[in-house]
């Protein structure tokens, strides 16, 4: 029996509620409730109410409650029986009108003309005839064991077109029995926390490091899995791996060497090597975010470090930056002793990335047009940070552009002091971006430097032009430029 509101929309052909709740017999309660709707409006002069009998039903009361509340109403005129037309609502029951008050004019917070903000590929270049032709050829060829509950790991024909792809961009060291299909890389995180109390799990028990500046809801995750998060400081170098050494406790590390977030830089090469020597000496676990990878403009792309020790190193990555966020797949490889425990946390049913997807993502891999795809995108991303970095030097050569030789966004070093006034003057010249500090681990100890962080990708291609001019107003002027000569 519902003690609160019941829909009888199905009944009357209008989405009506009744309010059930409130002193008095069930009766009276019922009485009270359908006089009201009538008084405002709620049921119109004309309408016909269900039957007794079926109200009774819907609402859970006797059947002499609903009829003995007709009988009442009726008598009172609020509503009309007669044999063959079932009861309605009196038409001298409606209600006055009442003067409308006029409504406010809703306050709707300016949308901004310009998107700088990072992590976002420009959604007009989703390639939609590939992926379209992708998905047919993908259902065409998928057997009807597609169709059904699946494999926890993820479909087979996406972990082997994975297998061959990884091995061969990133010198990723895999086979299909260590990928585990997941919806992106939050989702990999929370698979790997809540997996970790399986078997081979308890490396990731205890206090992890990850980087200064990152993506704060990463840490988030860790310590809402109960994980204590220290932050490495960072230098020209990447992440301090040292640190590690210093801090017995850390049980792993969780590191963006390929593309440093959001900083900029690969890890060196001898960190690279000392992170595995580590974890090799500790035990611990090096989680590898694959963060811009396919993305390098200047040399050659820098490999995974997964491959110097595959058992001590997760590989983490997706398709949220390479081709859209809407697509929502990403993938872990993972040691041999951790994967029994994630596929348990994550169920014999595969509930968060669509077969479908999965499927056409295969294909699109295997056919080549995901290659194609990062090969145009790179030439594109690239053209927009060398316009960027161009018009900085011709107009603001006081502001220094980093991280600029992978990726999708571009950190521009600000003079001491002033990062939350451009911030401000960004957002006055209709601006959407973020502020170094937006990525600060709130217990990092390394000096804190002023910075904006600015996503080349998101704009559309007409719209970028404007977006540079936009943010070049923005900046702030030079200690120069901005002292007013005496006269």
């Amino acid at each position: 029996m519902p003690e609160s509101w019941v829909n009888l929309a199905e009944r009357i052909g209008s989405d009506l509620h009744v309010d059930l709740s409130g002193p008095g017999s069930r009766r009276a309660v019922l009485i009270r409730a359908l006089r009201d709707a009538v008084r405002e409006g709620w049921l119109a002069p004309g309408t016909r109410l269900p039957p007794y009998r079926s109200l009774a039903a819907d609402l859970g009361l006797a059947r002499n409650t609903v009829a003995d509340a007709y009988a009442e109403l009726v008598a009172e005129g609020w509503l009309t029986a007669r044999q063959g037309s079932g009861t309605r609502v009196a038409e001298r029951a409606a209600p006055p009108k009442r003067a409308r008050k006029p409504k406010p004019a809703p306050v709707r917070p300016a949308t901004p003309a310009h998107n700088l903000r990072q992590g976002t590929p420009e959604t007009a270049s989703f390639p939609r005839t590939a992926w379209l032709a992708a998905a047919r050829r993908a259902l065409s060829a998928a057997p009807d064991e597609a169709f059904g509950p699946g494999d926890p790991r993820g479909r087979i024909e996406l972990r082997r077109a994975l297998t061959d792809y990884l091995a061969r961009a990133r010198g990723v060291r895999v086979d299909p029995e260590r990928i585990v299909v997941c919806s992106g890389f939050a989702h990999a995180l929370r698979l790997l926390f809540d997996g970790s109390r399986g078997a081979g799990g308890g490396a990731l028990r205890g206090p992890f490091a990850v980087e200064s500046y990152g993506l704060r809801f990463h840490s988030e995750i860790l310590e809402g899995s109960g994980v204590q998060t220290v932050p490495l400081d960072l230098d020209e170098q990447g992440a301090r791996v040292e640190e590690l050494i210093e801090e017995p406790r850390i049980r792993g590390v969780l590191l963006t060497p390929a593309h440093q977030f959001p900083t900029g830089g690969p890890l060196h090469p001898a960190r690279r090597a000392a992170v595995i020597d580590w974890a090799r000496t500790s035990g611990g676990l090096v989680l590898e975010d694959d963060y811009d990878g396919e993305f390098r403009y200047d040399r050659v792309p820098v490999g995974a470090v997964q491959g110097l020790d595959p058992e001590r190193v997760v590989y983490l990555g997706s398709v949220s930056k390479s081709l859209s966020p809407a697509v929502r797949i990403g993938w872990m490889v993972l040691p041999m002793q951790l994967v029994d425990g994630v596929l348990a946390a994550k169920g014999k049913r595969e509930a968060w990335a669509s077969v479908l997807d999965q499927l056409t993502l295969a294909d699109f891999i295997a056919s080549g047009q995901y290659d194609r795809h990062i090969r145009r995108m790179r030439q594109r991303y690239r053209h927009r940070r060398d316009q960027l970095v161009t018009a900085l030097a011709e107009r603001a050569p006081h502001i220094t552009a980093t991280g600029i030789a992978a990726g999708l966004h571009a950190v521009l070093r600000l003079p001491p002091g002033t990062e939350a006034s451009a911030v401000k003057a960004a957002s006055w010249q209709g601006i959407a971006l973020d502020g170094l500090a937006e990525f600060r681990h709130p217990r990092a100890a390394m000096p804190a430097g002023d910075g904006l962080v600015i996503g080349y990708s998101t704009p559309a291609e007409h719209a970028y032009g404007a977006a540079v001019e936009a943010l070049l107003r923005a900046l702030p002027p030079s200690e120069a430029s901005s002292e007013s000569p005496s006269r």
